[in-house]
């Protein structure tokens, strides 16, 4: 039994020479700003947590990650994991308390619950039609509006690459909670180079990944990912991210085989890829591990393949 499990990723910790600088991209990816101190800049999406993405004013760095979990019972089991702290009252910005951990890459993890509740952001409710069902927007007409960065939903997930990646997967399966959705071999079947890792939440379905390990000789950070509204939407800030001429493209637009997520990932100014995505696969519980070699469990259903340089991504 692991000691605790999380429900969620929360938010990402960041840390950037410039706030204005950080903000501004941010902003254009889609985020919206929640809070802003001296030191330290807090974005949101269109859903009701305060925050989910975290930036310190400093030289550049990946800090590390939070997770979610249900109660204070879940957090006082995540105090008594080894090295963890005792609970604590996050005092900043949307509030809560937290357990903190050391993951075994060196990395602050924090377990959290009880973050302040934002209104939610207006959306629009898109009508789309398809080959099956053509006419489920009979007589009105879809219009996207002007152009405008993507409106990021949430945080959903966060890719690290490690030395001995599976004994560090080991680590969050057994002390966060996590399962696994795929791994993905090189070689031989023993051979596990990348583990694509799910939260347990019993029947309810979750996205197909929270938590996803890469094989490497240099451990840090690959990518953060968030999830936007639609298709249209992805697009759309595609769109606005491209015409500003000021963001590095990394890779896409494609769909995922593993995951099934259409991706499209963008560099900030210090190089931490961040990625927007829509329509992921969504598993509970009992669904069963897969297991597939690297050409295949790197591989897009369409759109081009991954850029040597972005598999090879990490920034600590």
């Amino acid at each position: 039994m692991p000691i605790v499990k999380v429900s969620d990723l929360a938010y990402a910790r960041l840390q950037s020479p410039s706030l204005d600088e950080a903000e501004e991209f941010l902003t254009a990816f889609g985020l919206v700003r929640a809070e802003r101190t001296a030191d330290r800049l807090y974005m949101r999406g269109t859903d009701a947590p305060h925050h989910i993405h975290v930036t310190h004013l400093g030289p550049p760095r990946f800090i590390g990650l939070a997770f979610y979990v249900d109660d204070e019972g879940e957090l006082r089991r995540a105090a008594q994991a080894p090295g963890a702290s005792a609970i604590e009252a996050l005092d900043e910005p949307g509030g809560g308390k937290r357990v903190r951990l050391i993951d075994p890459l060196g990395y602050p993890v924090e377990v959290v619950c009880g973050m302040q509740q934002l209104e939610p952001l207006p959306t629009p409710n898109l009508v789309l039609n398809t080959g099956a069902d053509k006419l489920r927007r009979s007589g009105e007409f879809l219009r996207l509006g002007e152009r405008r960065p993507s409106q990021v939903k949430r945080i959903a997930h966060a890719v690290l690459m490690a030395p001995n990646a599976l004994a560090k997967v080991r680590w969050y399966r057994e002390t966060l909670g996590f399962i696994a959705s795929d791994d993905v071999y090189e070689g031989s079947t023993d051979n596990i180079v990348a583990s694509f890792n799910r939260c347990d939440r019993g029947e309810r379905f979750v996205d197909h990944h929270t938590l996803l390990c890469f094989e490497s000789p240099t451990a840090g950070l690959n990518h953060i990912s968030f999830e936007v509204q639609t298709f249209d939407d992805l697009m759309i800030g595609h769109e606005h991210l491209k015409q500003r001429g000021k963001y590095r493209h990394v890779w896409g637009i494609g769909r995922h085989l593993l995951g099934s997520q259409i991706f499209d990932y963008w560099e900030d100014p210090w190089r931490r890829v961040h990625e927007h995505w829509t329509d992921s696969d969504a598993l509970n519980a009992h669904a069963e591990p897969g297991l597939h070699p690297i050409e295949r469990g790197l591989s897009n259903q369409w759109g081009d393949p991954p850029p040597q340089e972005f598999v090879k991504h990490a920034v600590r």
